[in-house]
Parts: structure tokens; sequence; C-alpha cells
């Protein structure tokens, strides 16, 4: 994997599925149920405990400290680019860009 991903954002959908958000913008909803398994997520098999997590250091984090590595995450099946228009210039950002750059060479 050449890109490192790492979670922006994070939503509950019910039972144990969040919907997650990754820095390139794409997206998936992960049923987490498969991955409670193990001491460390024990805590987490209380859909009311699981509810309680966040993002930090970019993955979903709960409050017992449990993760799931953000490159884990980033390969479930399923995840799909979300279209980002705020990333693309507008038209109107566009012109400004070209009035700069003749300005510029006309100052040269």
């Amino acid at each position: 994997m050449k890109f490192l991903p790492s979670v922006v954002q994070a939503e509950h959908r019910g039972g144990f599925r969040v919907h997650v958000v990754f820095s390139d913008g794409s997206e998936n909803t992960i049923d987490f149920g498969g991955w409670l398994d193990g001491p460390m997520f024990e805590a987490l098999k209380d859909e009311d405990f699981f509810k309680r997590f966040f993002v930090d250091g970019g993955t979903v984090v709960w409050p017992n400290g449990a993760d799931i590595a953000p490159e884990t995450l980033y390969e479930v099946a399923g995840r799909r680019q979300r279209p980002n228009k705020r990333l693309q210039p507008t038209k109107a950002r566009r012109r400004t860009v070209a009035k700069r750059s003749n300005r510029a060479r006309l100052r040269g």
C-alpha cells in the first residue's frame, strides 16, 4: 500500500456498524462485529459501550484503548470514493489565479 490512510470521521450506524470517512475522501460502513474477540474487545460487545468510540490518531478508538489499525479498516471490501467538490477549484477561483499570473507577467 503506497498510501497510509487515516480515519477523519466516524458515525455509528446501528449495532456494531460504523460509517468511516478516510483522509482520501473514500468512505465505508464497516461491521466491527467480526473483530470483537479477545480480552481487549470484550467491553465492546456491549452496544452502549461500543457507541462511545471516537476518532484519534487516525483511527477509531474506544475509551478502554481498543482500536483497529486504519490500514485494516481501509482494506475492508465495499469502500467507495466520495466526490469531494470542495477540493476542486471553482470557476471563480480559476479566474482569480489567472489574473494573478497575468499581473506577475506584467510586473516582470
